[in-house]
């Protein structure tokens, strides 16, 4: 007959983190900018463009780049 281990159970669920926050523990954890300083970024390169909309994705990909480089 087969015994099983009742302190191991591999089918037992983990608790979820929320998103930002497992956005900020990846970010972290490659030493690059967090979720908040890119969004924080974009923001502003959206309103230098005047608050136009349809370019988030580029001003997050900038953002991003410009962070990363230091600037």
């Amino acid at each position: 007959m087969a015994r099983t281990h009742s302190k191991t159970s591999h089918n037992t669920p983990t608790p979820q983190m929320p998103e930002s926050q497992a956005r900020n523990v990846s970010a972290s954890h490659r030493n690059g900018p967090t979720y908040e300083q890119i969004a924080r970024r974009a923001y502003e390169l959206f309103l230098s463009r005047g608050g136009g909309h349809g370019q988030h994705e580029q001003d997050w990909a900038q953002a991003e780049r410009e962070l990363k480089l230091g600037r």
